[in-house]
């Protein structure tokens, strides 16, 4: 697992103080434009320090973000201290994916809800945060459901789910969650927010012409 703390510009560890002073700056940045919680209280990160695994690594604060603007002003304000994120949904992992020294991103709070659901083209447009099960029960008033379901089904999130691929034994029947994702909105760590997912030959041939 590898593990990427605050550092200052020149080579080798900052002192316990420096690191603490940048730790302080950064939650004062995020608390002046994140309309969510910013929990860089020892508490807080001692929650945040485990998830199923036998992993245990403070990390070094905690968002929890109200609106997709929150998750960009984190970012922002951590790529512009060189500081690590790591998105985190209910924390059932079981090999350390959501524990690091880094600044966590809860989306599981808020950032949790079914925002579309088209029975006919059998498809969700959903926040990385909610609940499989949640899903999965919004569906099936449908007849339908979402097949992957790993053994911590009632508490993953789907978010969650995307990051490791979950399977469980339905997707035996309707594949692993990769094969369930038509599209995703991503926010890369330099800002860049897009849609990703399937491309059309017209949409290809139309990205061409603008080469």
């Amino acid at each position: 697992m590898t593990v990427t703390g605050i550092l200052p510009a020149k080579q080798g560890r900052a002192p316990a103080a420096s690191r603490s002073d940048q730790a302080d700056d950064l939650a004062a940045a995020l608390r002046a434009r994140v309309a969510g919680e910013v929990r860089f209280d020892p508490g807080s990160r001692a929650l945040y320090a485990t998830d199923l695994s036998i992993y245990r690594q403070p990390p070094i604060g905690v968002v929890i973000p109200k609106t997709m603007a929150d998750v960009e002003y984190t970012v922002e304000e951590c790529r512009n201290r060189g500081v690590p994120i790591l998105g985190r949904g209910c924390g059932t992992s079981l090999a350390g994916q959501t524990c690091n020294v880094a600044v966590v991103v809860d989306f599981s709070k808020y950032l949790n809800r079914l925002t579309a659901l088209d029975p006919e083209r059998r498809t969700a447009e959903i926040e990385p945060g909610i609940i499989r099960d949640d899903l999965d029960g919004a569906a099936g008033r449908h007849h339908l459901t979402f097949a992957p379901d790993p053994a911590t089904h009632q508490y993953c999130t789907v978010g969650g789910m995307i990051g490791n691929n979950s399977c469980g034994v339905h997707s035996v029947m309707a594949g692993k969650t990769v094969d369930n994702v038509e599209e995703l909105e991503i926010l890369t760590y330099d800002g860049l927010r897009m849609r990703v997912g399937a491309t059309s030959d017209a949409e290809l041939e139309i990205g061409r012409a603008h080469v």
